[in-house]
């Protein structure tokens, strides 16, 4: 199943990005970010009968903004994450999609305006603190998850070199292979991976591993995509084209693979879902 981010308008609600898409011929929507609606649990159950919706990250975005990070040291951030993380589960098993995914946790809390851009200077907690932390409220919340029959995702994190450059070392979370590995190893049955194969692409320039060989080292944990591209310097959320890394390495068979392509107009997202689609056809049939 192909799906397509709403990650990249967040003028208007998640919803209304979905079916702006859904009228455009797309029926399989990630929902991820967006503005806050105060009708949200209610637009959901109005949406058209025919649609695929995955619950994505930030999502129900809250009326206040806030970083998510479950791995915060801060209390009110750290109460804030675990209460969308548990909405999220609810949304994802009202929608018949028991699929939640997320990002990986930070060793800093960084301001809303930081993300996406470089990071300020903040203070920075320890790794082995911050995995722990990490590790214990996914733990928790897959139990919560379990109950009701949802799988969670957790996403590899990515790390440019200006951020790695200010800090010294990586301040955030699961953005090597190895640390990845390590975690997923811990982790509750009801946990995966996401793989976001562009954020893979800069990690792997800012921290010295091949992406191909950490690719497949994950494999076996891999229940999910997100597709774009980039130069390999900065995640840019770009179009992905038939040259692109990842195709012929691709794990094949998932029911979760989104486009989280920003920037483009309604035609492109087109070209680039047809794109998706027939590459992942032809591989499969390649491999058979």
């Amino acid at each position: 199943m192909i799906f397509l981010s709403t990650g990249g308008d967040q003028k208007q609600k998640a919803t209304e990005t979905a079916l702006q898409y859904f009228d455009n011929g797309i029926n399989c929507v990630e929902l991820s970010g967006g503005k806050y609606s105060a009708t949200c649990e209610a637009d959901l159950v109005a949406m058209p009968s025919g649609m695929h919706l995955q619950v994505h990250n930030y999502f129900p975005p809250p009326e206040l903004p806030f970083v998510f990070n479950l791995a915060s040291q801060d209390l009110d951030i750290s109460k804030q994450s675990v209460s969308l993380v548990r909405k999220a589960i609810r949304f994802a098993a009202m929608l018949n999609r028991p699929i939640y995914s997320f990002h990986a946790g930070f060793r800093i809390d960084p301001k809303v305006s930081e993300l996406g851009i470089k990071l300020d200077r903040h203070n920075l907690v320890s790794r082995d603190l911050a995995l722990d932390v990490f590790g214990d409220r996914v733990a928790n919340l897959a139990e919560e998850a379990k109950r009701e029959g949802v799988t969670l995702l957790v996403e590899n994190n990515v790390i440019n070199k200006k951020n790695f450059e200010l800090y010294g070392e990586d301040p955030l979370l699961l953005t090597h292979p190895d640390e990845i590995l390590w975690f997923m190893e811990r982790s509750p049955a009801n946990v995966g991976l996401l793989l976001d194969v562009a954020h893979l692409k800069v990690s792997a320039n800012t921290r010295s591993f091949n992406m191909f060989v950490a690719h497949e080292s994950l494999k076996r944990w891999v229940k999910g995509y997100h597709l774009s591209d980039n130069n390999g310097l900065v995640d840019t959320n770009n179009p992905v084209s038939e040259k692109s890394w990842f195709w012929e390495h691709i794990k094949q068979g998932l029911n979760y693979y989104t486009l989280e392509i920003y920037r483009q107009p309604i035609s492109k997202l087109i070209e680039q879902y047809d794109l998706t689609d027939r590459m992942l056809t032809n591989i499969k049939k390649i491999k058979l």
